[in-house]
């Protein structure tokens, strides 16, 4: 088998990008935090909203699970998990209209597709990142990349369209703060496009506060009934029902791990540091997995490494994961809060529209990005053909009148979302076709360039700590 090369080009640091954020002090680092919290929030917020779960435990295990991803991935990578489209179906399929005696069944069958992610993260640490990504080569990662920020699209022109006028007032003051901004307004783009954007909302009247004021300022999150573990405690539990979630939901995983990786691979991209050799996979994985199984469990959604958030490192070029972390904490914190879940609740469909049309692009360049680094060569019949048929499945069953593939089996039905079709028929053209052994170059592969570090400065490591005495 080939060696994989990795290019030299784009290995050097970007000048104006900040790996340690101590450096700017501690009050621009809460801003940035704040910023990663905004900016997860309209997709996270969504998920409990279509399918009846709770806002607070959502916020809670968001940021729990960052924080335990970031433990497990030794505090390099700054990633923020979020709450997971891709298992919206397998809810629906379970609790279509959100019944909440229904629901925990849901969500066990969501908290067995997470323990898949073990199965990888062990391939990944018994064989090494560098046999298991023959199987996701960027030709195969790139385009799933691409296809995760274009199907999130439309739900940014539909939440546009409920107001054009303040959707396009917030992607305005996005794009001045960052193009034109001087100091710290260029680097807080996000949160500016949010704060202003929602205050000309509530200016218009287009924000209803009657929920903001009869929610309790302090509250916890968790309710017992809510959890998988009351099924086991009610005495009443459905077998036949728990089975047939666990095997309707447990598929999705296939997509939401290819996900993963491509979200690592577009995050080591932007950052520019290779952490899919360092940490490695098999710990992104393993914290992903666990944080969407332990989440799950408590009653919140699954989570997922949180492609919003790498469009915020590439905007704002800070790329230090203790912000990330400060914005987990502000999650746990907030979590707490009701009202302030009331207050976020009551933000108008069309911010979030105008927010998320930017990071979502953000994602699919990235994808773009990705391919163009990795030098894939598209005079290659086998990639064209693996390009081209991971975008149309994945893009076009997302938005057939079904927006999935539905396999019956028995009294069981097994819904498979586009992504993940397109995922796993890339993969399995990328083995077959001929060529698979063919030098491939990865801007991100273990096997490094001189020039491109493992991941940086340690942060744990007091000889790397620039406050260091």
């Amino acid at each position: 088998m080939a060696e994989l090369q990795v290019p030299t080009m784009g290995a050097k640091d970007s000048p104006d990008a900040v790996y340690d954020a101590r450096a700017l002090g501690k009050p621009k680092m809460v801003l940035f935090g704040l910023q990663h919290m905004f900016a997860m929030f309209g997709a996270t917020i969504l998920v409990p909203v279509l399918t009846g779960l709770s806002v607070q435990a959502t916020l809670l295990f968001a940021g729990i699970g960052t924080l335990l991803f970031h433990f497990l991935s030794k505090g390099k990578v700054p990633a923020f998990l979020g709450s997971s489209f891709a298992f919206i179906a397998g809810y629906a399929a379970i609790a279509p209209n959100g019944e909440a005696e229904l629901l925990p069944y849901a969500c066990l069958g969501v908290a067995c597709a997470g323990l898949l992610y073990f199965i990888l993260a062990a391939a990944f640490k018994a064989f090494g990142a560098n046999r298991v990504m023959r199987y996701f080569p960027p030709v195969v990662t790139g385009p799933i990349v691409i296809c995760i920020g274009l199907i999130l699209a439309s739900s940014a022109i539909a939440n546009c369209s409920t107001n054009w006028l303040i959707a396009i007032i917030a992607i305005v003051v996005i794009i001045v703060c960052n193009i034109w901004g001087r100091g710290m307004i260029k680097i807080i783009p996000i949160l500016m496009g949010v704060v202003v954007s929602y205050v000309c909302a509530a200016l218009l009247g287009e924000v209803d506060f009657s929920g903001v004021a009869n929610a309790a300022w302090i509250g916890l999150p968790i309710m017992w009934d809510n959890t998988v573990f009351s099924l086991f405690t009610s005495g009443s539990m459905d077998s036949g029902l728990a089975i047939t979630a666990i095997i309707t939901i447990m598929p999705i995983a296939f997509a939401t791990m290819i996900e993963h990786i491509g979200d690592i691979s577009a995050i080591s991209s932007t950052c520019n540091r290779n952490y899919i050799a360092e940490p490695g996979l098999h710990r992104t994985l393993l914290g992903d997995g666990l944080a969407t199984v332990i989440a799950s469990l408590f009653g919140a959604p699954a989570n997922t490494t949180y492609g919003e958030n790498t469009g915020v490192l590439a905007l704002t070029k800070v790329f230090d994961p203790r912000v990330v972390r400060i914005a987990a904490i502000f999650a746990i914190v907030f979590s707490f809060c009701p009202k302030f879940a009331a207050v976020i609740g009551a933000m108008p469909a069309s911010v979030i529209g105008g927010v998320s049309l930017i990071l979502y692009g953000m994602i699919s360049a990235v994808g773009v990005r990705n391919l163009i680094e990795n030098r894939v060569d598209f005079t290659v019949s086998r990639n064209i053909l693996i390009a081209a048929i991971i975008l149309v499945l994945s893009i076009g069953i997302a938005y057939s009148a079904a927006g999935a593939i539905v396999i019956p089996a028995g009294d069981i039905t097994i819904s498979l979302s586009g992504l993940a079709i397109g995922s796993l028929a890339g993969i399995l053209l990328n083995i077959i076709l001929p060529g698979k052994d063919a030098p491939v170059v990865h801007a991100y592969e273990p096997a490094l360039s001189e020039n491109m570090p493992l991941s940086g400065p340690d942060p744990y490591d007091p000889k790397d700590d620039p406050n260091a005495k």
